[in-house]
């Protein structure tokens, strides 16, 4: 089964950030469309299966989207990003797309893991 998990780091502490709300979109015309939501565990991991029941990922347009400012919040700290959304686009047959995530309070980045 395909699917996409996620994974996020906080470089400013050199720790895994847990409880960050994630969800899952997929990009449906114009419409963006939850297929699933999540909270970071302990690990900073979160995984979502397509949309439960309904089979394999269709290729199209994804996005993640991390709520970063409350996690930064509940330790004191400002940030300049309320959140961050990774787009990416998925091919025909897919596997298992991991996009991690590394934050911290003025800045990020990602890239595709396995």
């Amino acid at each position: 089964m395909n699917r996409i998990t996620t994974h996020i780091l906080d470089t400013s502490n050199g720790k895994p950030a847990a409880d960050i709300d994630v969800q899952l979109l997929v990009q449906r015309e114009t419409i963006w469309e939850t297929l699933g939501k999540g909270q970071t565990d302990t690990d900073g991991r979160t995984g979502f299966l397509p949309a439960d029941t309904d089979g394999p990922l269709q290729a199209g347009n994804y996005k993640i989207r991390f709520s970063t400012e409350q996690y930064f919040k509940e330790q004191g700290i400002d940030t300049f990003y309320p959140w961050v959304e990774i787009a990416f686009k998925l091919p025909d047959n897919a596997g298992h797309y991991h996009v991690p995530l590394l934050i911290s309070p003025f800045g990020f980045t990602t890239y595709r893991g396995s």
